[in-house]
């Protein structure tokens, strides 16, 4: 039996509501602490592979494998999650990829590890990631029986996420101060198996339903309403990965030092945090699907203004506008998942939103790498911009279509 049959409705929830529902805030905590690990592991990472190699594009490359192979068995770790429950599936995994993480720490404490060593491991600790966000979202859905107290947990736990990527990115920065960029990698191992560890020990976890029916899988092309926010997903990982090198690239190219680029990292997750409580907080009349659209439209505007930065605080603010689109966009597109999702299946609708942003990632750590040199930085950021855009735009379509069409029940 769910525990959101005991959940209070409200007309006007409020996100104290949201953390009195019972274990919520044990729950959400505890995923929050395995969270923290992915804020910290892709800077860390990427610093310490540009440390270890010297070379953008091999940065570029072995973060695209990372990101890749993390993709690739995404819905699959999803299917485990849906068909034999988090406790059974969350912690073994969390254990190999916390093992592999400090086996990349190790091959990059220090420059001389060959490229291919390197993104052999990379891809093999990217197998393993555990798939805690969208675990918790499904959790969420189980805990919350008010539509309207879920958007509310939806959108807490959007912010939440990206106020982990302000204090990963700024922890790696602190450790930059005493310790090479490998200990950031191991500062990532070492909460993963601790946050999740405590989340699969919640009694929140038993409410969560377990089908023997998940192992066959979901496909966003079988789902109606799944491809909108997949595509906008796509398009806002590829644009952002794009960010982190090309700011790296800015702020050597000015000579500003390494300790400088965690700070203006960290202005994206800080105005993603506002966009997102802001957003929350509204009890929308527009509909989901053209929300969703919009805020791909201002994050692709507010990246190609970042092209035209003439210091780094000007990049920093443009970064920051940017960030403010991040959470409102994917809050809208786990609510769209989970609308479009039978109940059993959640995990796996929230996992291919998840995988979408890793996938654009993974490709837009590539091709940023590639182009960082060959083409100037400002050029680089519209490109990152109009990436974004056009993933809105291509979600206007059936957006448009759906406000035509009664609301209700959705085809699965």
């Amino acid at each position: 039996m769910s525990a959101s049959s005991s959940t209070p409705t409200s007309a006007c929830p409020s996100y104290a509501a949201v953390l009195q529902v019972p274990y919520a805030r044990r729950t959400f905590a505890a995923a929050l602490v395995g969270r923290l690990s992915y804020g910290i592991v892709s800077p860390a990472v990427l610093l310490a592979v540009v440390r270890a190699t010297g070379s953008y594009a091999a940065a570029g490359t072995i973060m695209a494998v990372f990101g890749t192979a993390t993709v690739l068995l995404l819905p699959l770790r999803a299917v485990l999650v849906d068909r034999h429950g988090p406790r059974r599936a969350l912690l073994p995994m969390a254990m190999l990829y916390g093992g592999l993480l400090c086996v990349l720490a190790a091959v990059t404490w220090s420059p001389g590890t060959p490229e291919v060593v390197l993104g052999i491991v990379a891809a093999l600790t990217g197998m393993c990631a555990p798939p805690l966000g969208p675990t918790m979202r499904s959790v969420w859905a189980e805990l919350v029986g008010d539509r309207g107290l879920l958007q509310r947990a939806y959108s807490l736990d959007g912010v939440a996420e990206e106020l982990l990527y302000v204090i990963g990115p700024l922890a790696v920065g602190a450790l930059l101060t005493i310790a090479p960029p490998a200990a950031g990698v191991l500062l990532s191992a070492a909460l993963i198996v601790t946050g999740t560890t405590a989340f699969v020990l919640s009694p929140a976890l038993s409410g969560v339903r377990v089908s023997a029916g998940a192992g066959r899988g979901l496909r966003p092309s079988r789902v109606r309403g799944l491809l909108g926010p997949v595509v906008v997903a796509g398009g806002m990982g590829l644009a952002l990965s794009a960010v982190y090198l090309l700011v790296m690239a800015f702020v050597e190219q000015r000579g500003y030092g390494d300790v400088v680029v965690p700070w203006v990292l960290a202005a994206v997750s800080a105005g993603s945090a506002v966009g997102g409580l802001l957003n929350g907080a509204v009890n929308w009349r527009t509909a989901a699907r053209v929300r969703l659209s919009w805020a791909a439209l201002g994050l692709g505007v507010a990246l190609a203004a970042a092209g035209f930065a003439s210091g780094v605080w000007s990049l920093t603010v443009a970064v920051g506008c940017a960030g403010f689109f991040v959470a409102p966009a994917l809050t809208t597109a786990y609510l769209l998942a989970d609308e479009v999702a039978l109940p059993e299946a959640r995990t796996q609708a929230g996992s291919w939103v998840n995988m979408a942003v890793n996938a654009g990632s993974s490709g837009g750590s590539m091709a940023t790498g590639l182009l960082v040199g060959r083409v100037p930085l400002g050029v680089c950021f519209v490109i990152a911009g109009v990436v974004a855009g056009g993933a809105g735009v291509v979600s206007w379509l059936p957006a448009r279509r759906d406000r035509s069409r009664p609301r209700g029940g959705a085809a699965h």
